[in-house]
Parts: structure tokens; C-alpha cells; sequence
């Protein structure tokens, strides 16, 4: 026959269990809400470094079409080298000019396409100027404040005709 002692034994030490298990419970959603917020944290940074690398992106896309923008009208300036001085224009030019001859046309072309490509309106402008001989300076200027830069960018080239 058993003892008294060794009946009430394995209820004692299943009651310590259940207060055990008992006071885990509140651990448990602790470490659940401390991982959510640390989850969220970490959202919250890739969505900041999401933004900073479109903007980057839209900054790097600007400057590749001034690019090709500038080398555009090098090319219509050496298609049409006997009037290449019809070319210039000393002032940052920021409105589309009239046409007429065949310079004027590629100019008004030129800053039609740099205004549709590059952000449209009055906040692109360019300027042609003669820096000596056959020897031409294109500048294109955008506003550059949708990549998160300064207000204005520009990109200057200097070309031989």
C-alpha cells in the first residue's frame, strides 16, 4: 500500500506546472509584440531606402536625357554646318521659340522635346552658345527638385562642329 505521501505527490507537482505554464503566458505575447515592432521598424527603413533610390532613379533618368537631348541638337547643328552660327542663342532660352529657318526649326524642336522629356513647362531651358571658333557650348537646365536635389541641375557639353 502506498503512503499518503506518495498519493499527493504527483498532484502537488502537477499543480506547480499549471502556475508555471500560467505565468509563461504573458511572455509569450511580450516577445510577440517586441518582434512586431521590430518587423515594423525594418518595414519602415526598406520603404525610406525605396524612396531615396527613386528618386536617385528619376535624378539618373534626367541626366541621361539631357544627354541625349544635347547630343540631338550637336547633330542637327553638324547636318546643318554652312548655318551652324544660326545656332546660337547668348541667353538661357527657356520659352519655344518661333521657326522659320531650318536652325530655328531644330531649335524649337529641340527645346519642345527637352521640355516633353524632361518635366515640361518653363522649368527646362537651354543655351548654345559660341565658345571660339568651331568650338560650341550646349547647356541644359531642368528643375531637379522631384530626384530630392537642388531646385536647378545643369548639364553642360562643349563640342567642335
Amino acid at each position: 500500500m502506498k503512503s499518503s505521501f506518495q498519493m499527493n505527490r504527483p498532484a502537488r507537482s502537477r499543480g506547480r506546472h499549471l502556475a508555471s505554464s500560467a505565468s509563461m503566458r504573458g511572455v509569450g505575447l511580450l516577445e510577440v509584440l517586441i518582434s512586431v515592432l521590430v518587423l515594423s521598424i525594418g518595414l519602415l527603413g526598406i520603404a525610406a531606402m525605396q524612396s531615396v533610390a527613386l528618386r536617385g532613379g528619376q535624378g539618373s533618368l534626367e541626366s541621361s536625357q539631357a544627354v541625349m537631348q544635347a547630343t540631338s541638337i550637336i547633330e542637327a547643328m553638324r547636318a546643318n554646318r554652312p548655318a551652324v552660327a544660326a545656332y546660337n542663342m547668348p541667353a538661357m532660352q527657356c520659352t519655344v521659340p518661333a521657326g522659320g529657318t531650318l536652325a530655328q526649326n531644330d531649335i524649337r524642336d529641340w527645346i519642345t522635346s527637352l521640355q516633353a522629356t524632361m518635366g515640361g513647362g518653363n522649368t527646362t531651358c537651354a543655351q548654345i552658345t559660341a565658345a571660339g571658333g568651331d568650338v560650341y557650348r550646349i547647356v541644359v537646365q531642368w528643375d531637379d527638385q522631384r530626384a530630392g536635389d537642388d531646385a536647378t541641375r545643369q548639364m553642360v557639353t562643349e563640342t567642335r562642329i
